[in-house]
């Protein structure tokens, strides 16, 4: 890894028409494929999307948001956003349903959260976190055990609630490479204080380079800016991206993680292919 990532913070403040057309590729024949992996007495539900060709791929697990997909539903719409934005840059997407989510089995801690008050959610994430953390390896394993994909070279993202778990993870032994954090605790950063702790003491023991994103727009912009400073005044290996606000309110700005790939692509995979580096 470059020397100069290890210290240097990087704040998008502008993002040209011309930067973002470039580095974004679509593999227009990206499509899902539903699979099954097991997790302790549990068999969980997700979403894969292969680059054509035989590989081995980079590997990249993401981890949804708190909302969804729904409890019960069948598809998840940030999985058919994303695919083609990994896939037409060559890597292989795994989005696992979490328990309780989507395809996986309903569990009624998630239900509660899904439609759960702001202040009911702040009080259920931690319980929540430390059920979905346990999946983890599982997942992790599933990939892996892929032929087609390099098992040296798989990073974690995730958004929202998935981005606070990314960067949970990010302190783990788990055999990851790195780590891209969308709007992680951007709506619940103020509100909830044990959330903020477990972070904190995250990246301190960070293992992996992490890169936070947000659009401008996004709720909160004071987790990602404070976690970096954090990791600045450590030393550890880290990139912060703020995009120009995207769509016209804060719910847009926070959906800029799955629906704003032709923004964020080119960053985003030139920050993978540099730590991801043989």
């Amino acid at each position: 890894m470059k020397s100069a990532l290890r210290v240097h913070l990087w704040l998008v403040v502008a993002v040209s028409v011309a930067s973002f057309v470039a580095g974004f590729k679509v593999s227009i024949a990206a499509q899902p494929n539903a699979v099954t992996f097991p997790s302790g007495e549990l068999v969980l539900h997700g979403d894969l999307y292969k680059p054509e060709g035989a590989g081995p791929f980079p590997g990249v697990i993401w981890y949804h948001g708190g909302g969804g997909p729904r409890p019960g539903a069948a598809e998840y719409r940030g999985s058919t956003q994303l695919g083609p934005v990994f896939t037409g840059n060559g890597y292989v997407l795994f989005v696992p349903h979490r328990l309780g989510y989507g395809r996986s089995p309903r569990h009624d801690l998630v239900d509660t959260f899904v439609d759960g008050k702001r202040e009911v959610r702040d009080k259920l994430q931690l319980k929540l976190i430390d059920m979905h953390m346990k999946d983890v390896i599982p997942a992790l394993s599933f990939l892996k055990g892929l032929a087609y994909v390099d098992r040296n070279r798989i990073a974690v993202a995730g958004c929202s609630l998935g981005g606070i778990q990314t960067v949970l993870i990010s302190e783990k032994d788990m055999g990851f490479r790195a780590a891209v954090a969308f709007a992680a605790a951007a709506q619940s950063w103020r509100n909830a204080p044990n959330v903020r702790e477990l972070m904190t003491g995250a990246v301190r023991k960070a293992t992996l380079p992490i890169l936070f994103v947000q659009a401008e727009n996004d709720y909160d912009l004071t987790g990602s800016r404070t976690l970096v400073a954090e990791m600045k005044r450590l030393g550890k290996p880290h990139k912060l991206l703020i995009f120009p606000p995207f769509g016209n309110s804060p719910a847009d700005g926070h959906a800029f993680c799955t629906q704003g790939g032709k923004v964020w692509a080119s960053e985003v995979f030139s920050f993978l292919g540099e730590t991801m580096q043989r």
